[in-house]
């Protein structure tokens, strides 16, 4: 009946502008277009009907529960308190201006800090930094707690996944990491931290949030994202690993999440190298059965990522990581596409799935590789991949579509979607691959997840709801990858 009335209104206005001109044929264009305009109907607010809309929609008739689900998840190892601010405004307090942007891999001054925060602001991309010196980190970080704005959260991807699956009441959740006063307090009640992890003193972060558009002299952020920086030992050790791995004993997890890899850049190669070999020591010791899931992060040394894709990736079964990962991942290893520099724009999603594609193929489960990993989720800002390898899991295309649904809803502090704050910007169509002959996949907001098959690997993408304007871009990526184990299951024989 309201599509009929609008048709019907909209018939009656353009019966009066032609009277309009019947009657009086010498008034001018501009007259006639202000006249159109005006009386035109307002375009509706996305709704219901929207292609955002009937996304969230579709979505939602997809996302179940697996028949067998988690009882009880054992997390580790990096935990902290971040302090999150403005990035901008963290400058000028210190007195910094801006001027030429450059990387550093490791930040060791109050003008790395600058160089190093123009550089990624101006692309808009995420970053993480290790800050060398001690107590000029301290004096930032009290400068920082004290801005006006600014806030504290949980932190750490550990206690960041921890809070995520501590949302689900029927779930027992362990966390092990450097848990000082502030964190503790600051934590879910349903997150059980055993008392070996607690200390006296936090871990801080520092998170320097800007918005799309933001300006400071002549930067312009293209997107909204953070800069990351910290001067943090015990995450930076693993400290925590060996204390996480004894927990699990006692806790009986039927799933294991392991983070903090990325906090070793700060630590000489040869502790690296070391601490590494634990690593991989401790997870074989985890009983056969249990899946365990690593996260990556924001990383900048070479020599480990590709230490961490030889030796820790066949000790793991799942990994979770994001476009700047990927593609450094893919560098470090000489895996495809790594001669790409960086991605120009929205990582081209045939790119994305061959490098998954060779991850699983090359450092997954095979009939020749005594490998554990069978499954990669893949997050970026506007579309994820979930690549499993076939037979091991089930309930992947509610998993894919969850953890998308998340990313919408958490950016822009809202229980459910709302179409009205988010926006479609996936390809909508695309090609699976570009090292063979992929197939072209065109997307269709009703259909929202896309299914491909390549040589015994399995493929679901879906777009994001990106909001429009977040609330807060920290944690996404680790929320994402929560939901999407939450919606998981794991076939018995792993």
């Amino acid at each position: 009946m309201a599509l009929w009335r609008g048709s019907a209104y909209a018939g009656f206005l353009a019966l009066a502008v032609g009277c309009v001109l019947l009657l009086e044929p010498q008034l001018p264009g501009s007259a006639l277009r202000s006249l159109w305009s005006s009386l035109q109907l307002a375009p509706a607010p996305p709704g219901p009907g929207s292609p955002e809309g009937r996304l969230a929609a579709a979505w939602d008739a997809l996302i179940v529960r697996p028949a067998r689900r988690w009882r009880r998840v054992a997390v580790g190892v990096n935990a902290c308190v971040d302090v999150v601010l403005s990035g901008v405004k963290l400058l000028e307090a210190l007195g910094l201006s801006p001027g030429n942007g450059k990387d550093h891999t490791i930040l060791h001054s109050k003008n790395d800090l600058e160089e190093a925060f123009i550089h990624f602001m101006g692309k808009g991309v995420a970053a993480e930094r290790f800050f060398s010196d001690k107590e000029a980190f301290h004096d930032i970080a009290q400068i920082a707690s004290e801005l006006p704005g600014a806030q504290h959260y949980v932190g750490g991807n550990a206690a960041l996944i921890g809070q995520k699956f501590a949302a689900n009441s029927d779930l027992k959740v362990l966390l092990c990491g450097p848990v000082g006063p502030k964190l503790h307090e600051l934590l879910d009640d349903n997150v059980f931290v055993p008392p070996e992890s607690l200390q006296e003193v936090d871990e801080f972060h520092l998170i320097l949030e800007y918005q799309a558009g933001e300006e400071w002299g002549r930067l312009k952020a293209p997107h909204a994202n953070r800069f990351i920086f910290s001067h943090d030992l015990s995450n930076g050790a693993m400290n925590m690993l060996e204390v996480f791995v004894s927990s699990l004993e006692e806790f009986q997890p039927d799933l294991v999440v392991l983070s903090g890899l990325h906090m070793m850049e700060g630590q000489s190669k040869e502790l690296q190298r070391k601490r590494l070999l634990e690593v991989v020591t401790s997870i074989s010791d985890i009983p056969t059965g249990i899946p365990v899931h690593l996260e990556l992060a924001s990383m900048t040394n070479r020599e480990l990522m590709r230490s961490i894709v030889h030796q820790v990736f066949p000790a793991v079964t799942s990994l979770g990581l994001n476009e700047q990962e990927l593609l450094f991942l893919s560098q470090a290893a000489s895996g495809p596409h790594s001669s790409l520099s960086s991605w120009n724009g929205v990582p081209d999603v045939g790119m994305v799935s061959d490098i998954l594609f060779w991850i699983l193929k090359e450092h997954g489960r095979s009939k020749s590789r005594a490998s554990d990993l069978t499954r990669i989720h893949f997050h970026t800002l506007v579309y994820h991949i979930l690549a499993t390898v076939d037979g091991h899991w089930a309930n992947q295309l509610a998993a894919v579509a969850a953890g998308a649904r998340v990313a919408g809803t958490q950016a822009c502090a809202t229980e459910t979607i709302d179409a009205s704050r988010v926006s479609l910007r996936a390809p909508r169509e695309f090609m699976t691959s570009h090292s063979e002959a992929g197939s072209r996949i065109v997307i269709d907001p009703s259909r929202p997840v896309a299914e491909w098959h390549r040589e015994g690997v399995s493929f679901h993408f879906t777009p994001v709801l990106v909001c429009k304007d977040p609330v807060r871009t920290v944690g996404l990526g680790d929320a994402i990858s929560a939901e999407g184990l939450f919606y998981s299951e794991v076939h018995p024989h792993y």
